[in-house]
Formats: C-alpha cells, sequence, structure tokens
C-alpha cells in the first residue's frame, strides 16, 4: 500500500446564510475536494491512489474501496454544540457491503461523528450515520431508504444538541434524540474509517461544514 504526505488544496469559501430573522447570519466552510496538492495548509496524509476526476459539476476526488483514503490532523466540529455537515458524493456499484467514507473523531476518546453507506445487491445503497457523544451512541440506519448507485447525492447531518437527523437530497429519513456535546480537537478520514476498515468506492466532490443547524430549503443539492 502507498503512503506519502502531501497537501490538498481545496477552495474555502465563506458564505452568508440569511437565516430567519433579518439579522442573524451563520459563516459556512466549503471544502472543493479538486485537486490532491494542499487543504488550506493543513498536512494531509494519502493512501494508496486517490485520484481526480472531472464530473459535470466539477472535479473530485475517486476511491477504489480498496486502499484509497485521505487522513487529515483536524477536527471540523471541534467547539460546535450545534452543526451541519453536508457532504456531496457518488456511491459507486459493487462497492463493499460497509463503507465509512467520512470520519471525524476527538483526539482524546472515541467519540466521533460518521458517514456510511450500505450497499445492497451492489445496485442500491442506504445512508447509515452514526454519532458517538461521550456514552451516548446513535445510529441512524435508513434501511427503508434504497437509493440507486452511481448517482451523485447530497446528505446531510444536522444535530442541534438535543436531536440528530439525516438528510439524502433535503428529504429527511430518520431523526433520534441525542444529548449531544462539543467535541475537541481531533482528526479525520475520507474514504475510510480511520482505523483504516470499510473503505469507499467512489467519488467525493464537495463538503460543508456549518456551526449551526440550517433548514433543507437551504441544502446544497448533488450538482453542488
Amino acid at each position: 500500500m502507498a503512503f506519502k504526505h502531501i497537501h490538498l488544496s481545496t477552495t474555502i469559501y465563506l458564505l452568508a446564510l440569511t437565516a430567519h430573522s433579518a439579522n442573524a447570519q451563520t459563516d459556512s466552510i466549503v471544502w472543493r475536494l479538486d485537486n490532491l496538492e494542499s487543504l488550506d495548509g493543513n498536512t494531509l496524509a494519502v493512501e494508496g491512489s486517490p485520484r481526480l476526476i472531472e464530473t459535470p459539476h466539477g472535479k473530485a476526488i475517486e476511491f477504489d474501496g480498496e486502499d484509497n483514503a485521505l487522513f487529515l490532523d483536524l477536527h471540523p466540529l471541534e467547539g460546535w454544540s450545534n452543526f451541519t455537515i453536508e457532504v456531496v458524493f457518488n456511491p459507486y456499484s459493487d462497492g463493499p457491503a460497509e463503507q465509512r467514507f467520512f470520519h471525524m473523531q476527538e483526539s482524546e476518546s472515541d467519540s466521533r461523528v460518521m458517514f456510511e453507506t450500505r450497499t445492497v445487491d451492489g445496485s442500491h445503497w442506504f445512508l447509515d450515520t452514526f454519532i458517538k457523544s461521550r456514552q451516548q451512541t446513535v445510529v441512524n440506519y435508513a434501511q427503508d431508504h434504497l437509493h440507486p448507485t452511481g448517482k451523485w447525492y447530497h446528505a446531510a447531518i444536522v444535530v442541534d444538541g438535543k436531536t440528530f437527523k439525516h438528510y439524502v437530497d433535503g428529504t429527511l429519513e430518520m431523526s433520534q434524540e441525542l444529548d449531544y456535546v462539543a467535541q475537541g480537537d481531533g482528526h479525520m478520514s475520507l474514504g475510510v474509517r480511520i482505523n483504516r476498515v470499510n473503505w469507499f468506492k467512489g467519488a467525493i466532490r464537495t463538503i460543508r461544514f456549518t456551526p449551526h443547524t440550517l433548514a433543507p430549503d437551504v441544502f446544497l443539492t448533488a450538482e453542488d
């Protein structure tokens, strides 16, 4: 397995989003996975050979489901008690049955936030999102919401401190109670779980982090 350290450059945009109150605005951070060189000065470890590809809506990074992954010594949710995470991704056909493709974890504990997929018959998938907050573990396992593989999708996790919801293409699929506690500094991985199991076969194009809850009408879309 090839291993090297590089910088992944993604464009980071600061977005002002108008909320229900005219004075209520928030800042979002958007990562465009458009090259394999640098990410805002943060060093990234790359395993295997993730590949830069062109899509109808911009560049993306492709993972082979076997040994391709990206690791970053950064926890984007550090200090946030409320948040929205969005990812635009394409789960390929015939991927592994379980794929942990987006993992953020606190350094001093096993508290973590994860996007996962489950592949069904090689041609469909469903979203499985996971949060461990101190002693509480909540899994939104949306097995009743199947989607065809090989297409671009938008998925979101929304946490308001008391509730953990997940959406696919703006549609709420699952919601559970969660007494969420803000996490400290940590690290993250894309394309695999941080402990290097459950590899992802597919591509990721865009990620957005927002330090408060967003409504579906202001989500990104699968075209972003």
